[in-house]
Formats: C-alpha cells, structure tokens, sequence
C-alpha cells in the first residue's frame, strides 16, 4: 500500500507553519516533507515531529536568494561556494532532523549561458554534495517550465543521463508525476521504465493541470498508485498539491482521495 507525506509548504496553509505537524497527524499522515527548513531552528523542527510521530522524509537545500526569483545554485557556474555552503547546511538539518532525502534544485538557465557549461557544473557539484555524506540520498527533479520558467532540468531522461554521469550511488531523481505529466505524458510507462532501475529516490504528485488534490484532473492516481505497488516501491510519495479555495475546511476537507489507503 502506498505511504503518503503531507507538504506542510503546500498543505494546511490555513495553519501556521509550526502549527502543520500537528495538523498532519491528526488527519493520519506519518510522514511529512516541505520546500525548506531553515527560517526554523532545526530543535524546533524536530520537537515537533517527535511530539506528533511523524517522520521527515525530504526538504530542500538553500536555493539562493528565493525572494528574488532564484531556484536553485546546482548548474550554476561561479557560484559552488554558495552551493557548497548550503549544503552543509542542509546535512546539519538533515541530521537533526532524521531525514534521509535533500532536494539539490537544478537552478535557472542564465541568459547568454551554454547548456554544456551549466551540465559540467552541474555534474561536479552534484557529485560534490553527493560525497558528503553516504546516509543521505540526494534527489534531483525535472520541473516543468510552466510553473518555473528557465528552469535547467524539466525531462526524466535528462536527470537519469545526469545521475548516471555524476557517478553516485546516493544520487537519484526525484520523480514528480505533476510535473511529467505536463512535459512528457505516458506516466504509467515513465514508472514502468524508471523504476526498476533504482534510481528513484522519492514520487509526488499532484492534480493536472491545476495542481489541487490527486483525484481532481486528468490523471488516474488510483491506476498509477497500483502500478506502482505492483513495481514494489517501498518509498513515500509526497503530496505537493494546493488543496482547492473552494473546499470548506481547508485541507482536511480535500482528503478523501486518501481514505482507501490508509491502514
């Protein structure tokens, strides 16, 4: 049966963030990601999933400067220090936080910048931060570059061609089926090849194409949840969804897709 985490970026805004775990478990989730850690002491962070049961399964490095529009340091020639930096960072967090997973995001294509230039940078940080710690498996994602535009690594090819290039054995692709769906199709044979091959390290998912709950939009979640069973996926899937304005009681109220697959 397949385990879900609960985004805490992306659900249960109608709480405040410290507020999510909380919220979380209440509604049956044992495990929980989110986009980033780091405005919150990592003691904090980990009081509160001890205090609610809840697992950390995954979080982001630091991506440069958010606010101003950056998305990740990884393919960034001229910044591997900052790259670097965070993500010592994130392995301080990850250890106080049992966490086991890091996002290192690809970053944006430059203006003027050569594909083959930011590859090369790329390859060699990712394989850098992969050599940092062995206890933790470092993920990559495609993102479609509806949602960020210019962003560097948007196909599963792609990140399975870079993984295999930098050489890691805890270095995988983060395989988010929202964002698949939108650039590629064909999920149910994208798992189908990927899978078996070991190198995927964490799913999400979302509704296509509004991004609101799994069971609203073109998809079969229920389909691809069963081929993925079936592929014996042990891992989570995270739910990185907006739940929808309309569904009077926020997030808990959107939950119904979940029911048939908790114990």
């Amino acid at each position: 049966m397949p385990k879900f985490a609960a985004n805490l970026s992306m659900l249960y805004n109608e709480h405040a963030f410290l507020d999510r775990f909380a919220a979380a478990a209440a509604d049956g989730f044992d495990a929980v990601e989110f986009l980033f850690p780091y405005e919150h002491p990592a003691a904090e962070l980990a009081g509160r999933l001890k205090a609610h049961g809840l697992q950390q399964v995954l979080f982001n490095s630091p991506p440069g400067d958010w606010a101003r529009g950056e998305r990740g340091l990884a393919c960034l020639p001229g910044r591997e220090d900052e790259f670097r930096r965070g993500v010592a960072r994130a392995i301080e967090y990850a250890q106080a936080l049992g966490c086991r997973r890091v996002h290192l995001m690809a970053g944006l294509v430059p203006a003027g910048a050569e594909r083959a230039a930011l590859q090369a940078t790329y390859v060699a940080n990712l394989a850098w931060a992969a050599a940092q710690s062995r206890d933790i498996t470092f993920l990559i994602e495609p993102i479609n570059v509806r949602d960020i535009p210019g962003f560097f690594l948007n196909r599963q090819d792609h990140a399975h061609e870079i993984v295999s290039l930098a050489g890691a054995p805890n270095l995988k692709v983060q395989m988010d089926l929202y964002h698949c769906q939108i650039v590629e199709g064909d999920l149910a044979k994208k798992i189908e090849l990927y899978l078996p091959t070991g190198r995927v390290g964490h799913f999400q998912i979302a509704g296509v194409p509004e991004r609101h709950e799994p069971d609203v939009g073109e998809l079969n979640h229920s389909y691809l949840f069963a081929l993925i069973d079936r592929l014996a996926w042990d891992g989570f899937i995270g739910c990185e969804y907006r739940p929808r304005d309309s569904a009077p009681g926020g997030t808990t109220a959107g939950l119904g897709w979940l029911q048939p697959y908790r114990p």
